[in-house]
């Protein structure tokens, strides 16, 4: 830091200093410098005093189709640096308004999937404890259930909006009962979801049986498929979310193959006529007001992003939960 207030104008330099943890201008440090963390921010070892943190849970032992995933948060730490202080669109100014870092990885068994859940749970039930927000970096999809074991915990059941072209309410597979194909059915189980604020978004894809969300459905999720979302703006849609919310705690969880594979690719099981990036954005600005008490992007599998594109949309993703969430001022 000495280094780099001697050989940059210093009083420009004092524009960027804060009493919150603000991402480094590429003006004054170049992007490929310092520890890759999630947008450049400094790394903690806890979320203690924290209002919001990043959490990477690079696991992919739930995967049913293509595998990798377990690289997603490295990558889409490297991509973040692309992502810069303010959203210009929205006006959303979060280092402004909280105090954020990157807390790393939740360490978890690749070898043993039950005792990654366990390990993932008892992360984030200091994480939750603390007070402080998690916003997750996955990692396939069975890491929401463990992590809405601890939120859940704290805050009872929660309201759900969920993107994805799967709605994750499968019973097993091959005889096992946790995977990335049965996280809310197993929240279901165990209540830790208020049913009547649940919102499935960008549902799509072929199905082994003739009615594939009567499961849904009977719990009093609202199934938004993909086709009513085709060639229009989700803007009206989420006017209806937040009604359906209300004020109580909301959990965002956002599988990146809720977005048409053509946007973005790398992920392990693709559908085709998804989402575009647009309606993402729609989607998580439709958010703002909510109480949202935790967030996660999930199903990035790299080695099939080759243009980076799949990790960079989730970086930008994750940044617009950011500013999505309670207490953050606008400019």
């Amino acid at each position: 830091l000495v280094c780099l207030l001697c050989t940059y104008n210093l009083p420009v330099f004092r524009r960027f200093l804060s009493s919150f943890n603000v991402p480094p201008s590429a003006e004054f440090v170049a992007r490929p410098v310092g520890v890759c963390s999630m947008l450049r921010l400094p790394v903690r070892a806890s979320a203690e005093g924290l209002d919001a943190a990043f959490v990477g849970v690079p696991l992919d032992t739930g995967t049913s189709n293509r595998p990798g995933a377990r690289f997603g948060p490295r990558q889409i730490r490297a991509e973040s640096a692309m992502v810069r202080r303010y959203n210009t669109s929205t006006g959303a100014a979060p280092f402004d308004s909280l105090l954020v870092a990157d807390i790393g990885d939740v360490n978890v068994n690749l070898y043993n999937l039950p005792a990654s859940c366990r390990l993932i749970h008892e992360a984030y039930q200091k994480i939750v404890a603390s007070g402080c927000v998690p916003l997750t970096l996955g990692g396939d999809h069975t890491i929401t259930y463990p992590i809405l074991q601890a939120v859940a915990e704290k805050h009872g059941p929660v309201g759900l909006v969920h993107v994805d072209a799967h709605t994750d309410t499968g019973d097993r597979a091959l005889g096992e009962k946790i995977y990335h194909g049965t996280p809310f059915r197993r929240c279901v189980d165990e209540g830790l979801l208020d049913c009547s604020r649940v919102a499935q978004i960008g549902i799509r894809g072929s199905s082994c049986a003739p009615d594939p969300y009567k499961y849904c459905r009977d719990q009093g999720f609202r199934v938004v498929l993909a086709e009513d979302c085709w060639l229009k703006s989700l803007v009206p849609l989420m006017a209806e979310v937040r009604q359906q919310m209300g004020d109580k705690p909301v959990y965002i969880s956002f599988d990146i193959d809720g977005l048409d594979p053509a946007y973005a690719p790398g992920t392990g099981t693709p559908e085709v006529a998804g989402l575009t990036p647009a309606q993402a954005l729609e989607i998580i600005r439709g958010c703002k007001g909510l109480n949202i008490v935790g967030c996660d992007l999930v199903e990035v599998a790299p080695m099939y992003d080759v243009s980076g594109n799949t990790a960079l949309l989730g970086a930008n993703l994750l940044f617009e939960m950011l500013c999505v969430l309670p207490r953050v001022k606008t400019m």
